[in-house]
């Protein structure tokens, strides 16, 4: 009998978020599945990792699912490094991330706790995907997102990805029958232009609330930006190495090491 593949499922928005009892659901009929997940919303917190406090782990059951769940008081990235370390006794076969509320596409992949966890996973030789949905509503509806999950699940399954590259993917707010298909693109070129809500509080001191208006700058038809307004999935196949190196040729050209 062929042994099912070990998933490991984590997430940003909490062990109880919709999006990530979705993504359980939908990894238990592929096969053994382990959540390790923060036990309060963590987004927008990036690759951060806890250390200067202690990490609080505790065994969970949620649901009646058949998989095995865990919460932590950490990060994202936290809870993989719990889970490969502390908790799992082989190597996951594959981690998914997600689902998120709300878009990780463009530049949003820097801020995503998700897309963090899916890397950090990386990082650890574990092939990886991050899942989100445009619709930042608590109780958004990621029921027609199921089939299309399965399918890119089973297809890194099946072939596997280059060691450092994870998948981030990102699912149009359509319902099923609308969404056109899945499409791998690059990243659009885009970013925020941030905007601060300066208030005073009743004692007089000032704080302020972050908003801003992403604004994308990017007119390539070839990006998940403009594959997800004509409404496909986006998969941008992203890595972690950042090093610039169609730079470092010129970069050896200038005179640092001349007395």
């Amino acid at each position: 009998m062929q042994k099912k593949p070990l998933i490991l499922v984590t997430n940003d928005d909490g062990i109880t978020a919709p999006g990530i009892r979705t993504l359980i659901k939908v990894m238990n009929t592929i096969g053994d599945v382990v959540v390790v997940a923060p036990d309060s919303p963590q987004s927008g917190m990036g690759h951060a990792i806890t250390v200067d406090a202690t990490l609080h782990c505790r065994k969970e059951h949620i649901d009646n699912g058949p998989q095995i769940e865990y919460s932590t008081s950490g990060t994202p990235a936290d809870c993989i490094k719990l889970a490969k370390h502390e908790i799992l006794d082989r190597i996951p076969d594959i981690c998914v991330s997600g689902i998120n509320h709300g878009s990780n596409s463009s530049i949003n992949v820097i801020y995503s706790g998700t897309m963090s966890a899916a890397i950090e996973a990386g990082i650890e030789g574990i092939p990886a995907i991050g899942f989100s949905l445009l619709d930042y509503n608590y109780d958004a509806n990621f029921a027609h997102s199921e089939d299309f999950i399965k399918t890119i699940v089973l297809n890194v399954l099946n072939n596997g990805l280059p060691e450092g590259v994870v998948l981030n993917v990102n699912i149009p707010n359509l319902i099923k029958n609308e969404i056109k298909g899945i499409k791998v693109c690059r990243q659009a070129k885009a970013n925020w232009v941030e905007k601060f809500d300066k208030r005073q509080n009743p004692q007089g001191k000032d704080y302020y609330w972050l908003t801003g208006k992403f604004v994308n700058l990017d007119k390539g038809e070839d990006t998940d930006e403009w594959a997800l307004k004509q409404g496909y999935i986006s998969v941008v196949p992203v890595h972690f190495d950042m090093t610039a190196h169609h730079f470092i040729q010129q970069l050896n050209s200038w005179t640092f090491n001349e007395e």
